[in-house]
């Protein structure tokens, strides 16, 4: 088949997914087009079967805001022609669907389905304003088929949008091959040169990820225990922590890593991952961790609990509860046997639930089922 994908470039779980479910393709011997902003962060290698395509903006005086989804319709209907393209897929419903409407528009009287993965944030804070709900509205109901990443997500997005167009839940994956326990124990010792444990919390550093909550967390563990904390991405609440780390005077047990690319590495070298968000809608950043062996402790809303078992493979808590995260991470980090087998168990999880190898099979299959209804 040949695929076109459409997603957030930027360091957020609808792009990684995008991204990742790109390179699963690929892998499998599918074309894949990347039509995006810019290239995605987790397009590592080079592939003959991977191209991407970028769309330019024009700016103009007259343009308060640069219309980008014009722009990125254009470019979907101009990829669609050049590379016959069989279908679209597209991460996070706003702009990029209501544009693959406007391509398939564009390309007739030639077939283009397209296909709406709902991610979260395009359903519970950016669909259902006001200014979006409609529209958000009208392409669900136009989509030749619309996934969530959660039941949850399913249920919110009927429940807000009262949807007539079946939604089928195909949860987010990971490839167990590549996130696994890193050996590496020269770059662990680079963080703990005295065998500290190591805290790790992923995100954008949005608001709702909550990753002051994180720093709180770390100070109670740090109380009890020595330990240093590993923060890999970047966003807008950034530098408020950093403030935070340097105020509470634990700024040199704070690694600030920003966005990397092989987050695998450092997520198997850590203890255990805080997640403390005020809302997820799967949880990735928890489940690449999981398949790392690295314990989540996250926060109990949304999807995470279709992910984590309380107990079993992590730990959840109410959001805003800090106490009861850092008791839990005390808990873990200071009984071993308990942690090796909370380890094993999120391991387990992952590769008997969420791999790779589970859920892109149901991705072609869901593909093919649309480009037979398409004709």
């Amino acid at each position: 088949m040949k695929i076109g994908i459409t997603c957030y470039p930027t360091y957020g779980g609808s792009g990684v997914v995008g991204t990742e479910l790109g390179i699963e393709m690929a892998a499998r011997g599918h074309e894949v087009h990347f039509i995006s902003s810019s290239l995605p962060i987790r397009l590592r290698q080079p592939n003959p079967l991977i191209t991407f395509h970028e769309v330019e903006v024009m700016t103009y005086p007259l343009f308060e805001y640069p219309p980008y989804a014009l722009a990125l319709a254009t470019k979907m209907a101009e990829v669609a022609e050049s590379a016959s393209l069989d279908l679209l897929h597209l991460h996070y419903a706003i702009p990029h669907s209501v544009s693959a409407f406007l391509a398939r528009a564009m390309h007739a009287p030639k077939k283009l389905p397209f296909i709406t993965t709902l991610h979260g944030t395009d359903i519970t804070l950016v669909g259902v304003n006001s200014s979006y709900l409609g529209i958000t509205r009208f392409v669900i109901e136009q989509s030749d088929s619309v996934t969530a990443v959660s039941q949850y997500l399913k249920d919110k997005t009927i429940q807000e949008f009262e949807t007539k167009n079946n939604i089928e839940v195909i949860h987010n994956f990971v490839n167990c091959d590549l996130y696994c326990k890193n050996p590496n124990e020269v770059l662990r010792r680079s963080f703990a040169p005295d065998g500290e444990k190591l805290l790790v919390h992923l995100s954008n550093f949005r608001p709702v990820k909550r990753v002051m909550d994180v720093m709180e967390i770390f100070i109670r563990v740090r109380e009890k225990m020595p330990s240093k904390l590993l923060l890999i991405g970047d966003g807008p609440d950034r530098t408020a922590v950093e403030t935070l780390a340097h105020k509470k005077g634990i700024h040199q047990h704070t690694f600030f890593l920003g966005k990397q690319e092989n987050v695998e590495q450092t997520l198997g070298i850590a203890d255990v991952l805080l997640l403390p968000s005020e809302m997820e809608s799967f949880g990735l950043a928890a489940l690449e961790a999981m398949a790392c062996e690295t314990p989540p402790i996250a926060s109990r809303v949304g999807g995470v609990p279709e992910l984590i078992t309380h107990g079993v493979d992590g730990f959840l808590a109410d959001p805003g509860d800090i106490q009861r995260m850092a008791d839990y991470a005390i808990q873990l980090l200071g009984n071993a046997a308990l942690h090796a087998e909370v380890s094993q168990a999120a391991r387990q999880t992952a590769l008997k639930r969420f791999c790779a190898s589970l859920i892109i099979p149901r991705y072609e299959e869901l593909y093919r089922r649309v480009l037979e209804q398409a004709g």
